[in-house]
């Protein structure tokens, strides 16, 4: 019996997961011959860290052993948090970058700024300018799309003062290498990922 798909995933573990206050982003299933792999992607509002991940794997794996859809297959099941590729669509999302950069696609324009804070229907930028960098509002509706930008240097003292700083949990860039559980870079991944084999 073959792993289940995604949406039969998410209704076993999606109030787990709310359970210990995380949402659950993503699910991607992988089938590589008479093996699959499993990823959840998971993100709170202070983020992920790599025992939270474990712990929450340990969890997870509990779940499917306790129903028959997962059968006998092998699979492998990895707990990371999203990482910069994400579109931000949700308010929480934009909540979660708060102070990291974005590249964001308007009706007429295509802006690199820092996120800042969330208010209402409006999401604050800041942007550079020549006499400093300044705020300025978009409403939400104005977005086409918008996705983090990675950053390898620490952020513009000023600039994450104007953003509001970084929502509590959150590593700046420059803080933390960018790495997955197995210890290779990867750029659109954030820092934490564990793996289980069944």
């Amino acid at each position: 019996m073959p792993v289940p798909p995604p949406e039969r995933i998410v209704e076993l573990v999606s109030d787990l997961l709310a359970e210990e206050g995380y949402d659950l982003e993503d699910v991607v299933v992988t089938a590589a011959g008479k093996h699959s792999t499993v990823r959840l992607l998971v993100d709170s509002d202070s983020g992920l860290s790599l025992d939270e991940a474990a712990r929450l794997s340990r969890l997870v794996s509990e779940t499917f052993d306790a129903v028959s859809d997962f059968g006998e297959s092998p699979y492998m099941l990895e707990v990371t948090s999203p990482g910069v590729g994400r579109p931000l669509t949700k308010d929480r999302h934009w909540r979660r970058a708060q102070g990291r950069k974005a590249k964001l696609q308007l009706a007429e324009e295509t802006i690199v700024a820092r996120v800042g804070e969330l208010v209402g229907d409006e999401i604050r930028v800041v942007l550079p300018d020549r006499s400093g960098p300044i705020v300025r509002a978009i409403p939400l509706s104005e977005i086409r799309h918008a996705v983090v930008e990675v950053e390898f240097s620490k952020p513009n003292a000023r600039e994450l003062e104007l953003a509001g700083g970084l929502p509590d949990g959150r590593a700046a860039a420059g803080e933390i290498a960018e790495v997955t559980g197995d210890g290779e870079d990867e750029e659109d991944e954030d820092v934490n990922e564990t793996r289980l084999d069944k």
